[in-house]
C-alpha cells in the first residue's frame, strides 16, 4: 500500500493540471505540486486545512461543492474568478468529482488556470521583441560609433593645427562630447563580455547587492527586508551578471521611493526568494526554478510606461537613461529566464525566474507549467 501510494504521489506531482483532495469536512488532504505552485501554498503548511481558509469569499462555491458530494454527482465551472490565500486572484476552470473508492477522502478538485497561456504568449512576445530591439540598436551603434571616431579624430587634428591655445577649448568641447556620446552607445547595447556560467548561490547575489545598497541609502529612511527560501539549490549562472541585473532593479526600487509622490514615512525594499515547481519560461517548461522578487512600497511605475520599461531608452525620472531595466532584462534573458513586472500606488514588484538546472522541455501547446 504504501509503494502504490508512492506511486500515485509521483504520478499527482507530474501532472500540470493541480489537483487537490478534501476529506469530508472539506479538508485538505492531498494537494499536488501543480497546485501549490498555482496557489502560492505548501501543502505541509495547509494540511488538515478546511477550504474555506484556501479560498476566500468563495461561500458559493464551497456550497455547490457540498450539494455535489450529497447527490454524488461531478461538474465543471468554466473561466471562474477565485480568490484564494495571500490575495492571489486566478481566472480558472475547475471540476468538481465526489470521490468514494479512497480513504479518507470525499472529494477531488481540478484545477486549470488560464493567465499561463496569456502569459507564457505575453513572455515569448517580450524576449522576441526585445531580441529585435537589441539587434537594431547594436546595428544603430555601430552607424553612430562610426562617425563619432572621425568627429573626435578630426577635432584632434583641429586642436593640433589652431595656433590660439584658448580656442583648443572649443575642440576639447567636442571631443568630450564625443566620448560621452560613446560610452552611452556602448552602456545602451550592453556588455558583450561572455557569460562566465558556473554553479552558484542566488542568496549570494541577493546579499551582495543588498549590502551595496545598505551603504548607499545608510543616510535616508529606507529599510531592505529579506525573505530567502533556504531550500532552492544552486542555479547555473554568472554572479557578476546578475548582481548587476539585479542591482539595477533594486536601485530603480531606491529612486522611486526618493520621489517627491512618495508619502509615508518609511521606505521599504523587500528581496524574497521561492522555489517554483513546473514553471513555463516563455516557451520552454522547467521543472524547477527560482523566483527572485523585489518588491517596494514606492508610487509605482506610471500606466503609460507599464508596457514599454523593459525597452531601452524609456524611463519615468527626467534625469534618467532608461537602460538599467533593459540591461537586467538582457542579463536574465541570457540566463533562459525571464523578468516581469505588477505594479500599483504604494506596491510595486519584479519578478525573475531563472531555471534551476538546464533540464527543460517546449511547453505543451504554450500552457504546461504553473508560474
Amino acid at each position: 500500500m504504501l509503494t502504490n501510494l508512492k506511486v500515485f504521489r509521483r504520478l499527482m506531482d507530474n501532472l500540470s493540471t493541480a489537483v487537490l483532495v478534501f476529506d469530508k469536512s472539506l479538508q485538505l488532504q492531498y494537494i499536488n505540486l501543480a497546485a501549490e505552485s498555482l496557489l502560492a501554498i505548501s501543502g505541509r503548511q495547509f494540511h488538515n486545512a478546511p477550504l474555506q481558509d484556501i479560498l476566500i469569499d468563495g461561500d458559493a462555491d464551497i456550497q455547490d461543492i457540498h450539494q455535489a458530494m450529497s447527490e454524488h454527482r461531478s461538474y465543471t465551472k468554466r473561466r471562474t474568478q477565485l480568490h484564494i490565500i495571500n490575495g492571489l486572484s486566478l481566472q480558472v476552470d475547475y471540476s468538481v468529482s465526489p470521490v468514494h473508492d479512497l480513504d479518507g477522502a470525499a472529494v477531488l478538485i481540478e484545477i486549470q488556470g488560464l493567465n499561463y497561456a496569456e502569459r507564457i504568449s505575453r513572455d515569448e512576445n517580450l524576449i522576441s521583441t526585445h531580441e529585435t530591439t537589441r539587434e537594431l540598436v547594436r546595428g544603430l551603434a555601430h552607424e553612430i560609433k562610426n562617425p563619432l571616431g572621425g568627429i573626435r579624430g578630426a577635432a584632434q587634428l583641429l586642436a593640433s593645427e589652431l595656433p590660439d591655445g584658448e580656442l583648443t577649448d572649443y575642440t576639447n568641447v567636442i571631443i568630450e562630447e564625443a566620448d560621452r556620446l560613446h560610452k552611452l552607445v556602448d552602456r545602451l547595447v550592453g556588455s558583450r563580455k561572455p557569460m562566465e556560467f558556473q554553479e552558484m548561490n542566488i542568496h549570494e547575489v541577493l546579499e551582495r547587492v543588498r549590502n551595496l545598497i545598505e551603504a548607499e541609502v545608510k543616510d535616508r529612511d529606507i529599510r531592505i527586508v529579506r525573505d530567502y527560501d533556504p531550500s532552492i539549490p544552486d542555479i547555473s549562472g554568472d554572479p557578476e551578471q546578475l548582481i548587476q541585473a539585479t542591482l539595477n532593479i533594486v536601485r530603480n526600487a531606491v529612486q522611486a521611493l526618493d520621489s517627491p509622490h512618495v508619502h509615508h514615512c518609511s521606505g521599504v525594499i523587500e528581496l524574497r526568494t521561492r522555489i517554483m515547481r513546473n514553471v513555463t519560461i516563455g516557451s520552454f517548461y522547467h521543472r524547477l526554478a527560482a523566483k527572485i522578487e523585489i518588491v517596494d512600497n514606492g508610487p509605482g511605475v506610471p500606466k503609460e510606461l507599464a508596457d514599454n520599461i523593459f525597452f531601452p531608452m524609456i524611463s519615468g525620472r527626467p534625469e534618467g537613461t532608461g537602460l538599467g531595466l533593459s540591461i537586467a532584462h538582457s542579463i536574465v534573458n541570457q540566463h533562459k529566464g525571464i523578468i516581469e513586472c505588477d505594479s500599483e500606488p504604494g506596491k510595486t514588484r519584479f519578478a525573475i525566474y531563472l531555471p534551476v538546472n538546464s533540464d527543460s522541455e517546449p511547453a505543451a501547446n504554450g500552457s504546461r507549467g504553473s508560474s
